[in-house]
């Protein structure tokens, strides 16, 4: 079991819904948040929230789930952020699990 998570711009939430739906990971969790990030940024693009500086609305999904549907949301994130326009991408990160109670 692996544990996914998934920071996109506010706008993005019905977008990335889609994607866990794609991959078959049919249950999440999910929360609003507010990303926030200073102008100094060497690489905007690169930034975990979006290239605007400043404060961020926000949404994180987590799911735990096994690495084949990972993988498959991964491919669709990827794929999401090829076609789109670069500045607002889906971030997303696995973690191992190695204990849980």
């Amino acid at each position: 079991m692996k544990l996914l998570i998934i920071t996109a711009v506010k706008d993005y939430e019905k977008e990335t819904l889609k994607l866990f739906k794609k991959a078959r990971i049919n249950a999440w969790s999910n929360l609003d948040i507010n990303g926030f990030k200073t102008a100094d940024t060497e690489n905007l693009i690169g930034n975990w929230f979006s290239s605007a500086a400043g404060n961020v609305n926000s949404v994180m999904f987590f799911t735990f789930t096994d690495a084949q549907k990972i993988d498959a949301l991964l491919e669709e994130v990827k794929s999401f952020n090829d076609d789109g326009d670069g500045y607002n991408p889906i971030r997303a990160i696995v973690l191992d699990i190695e204990k849980s109670v």
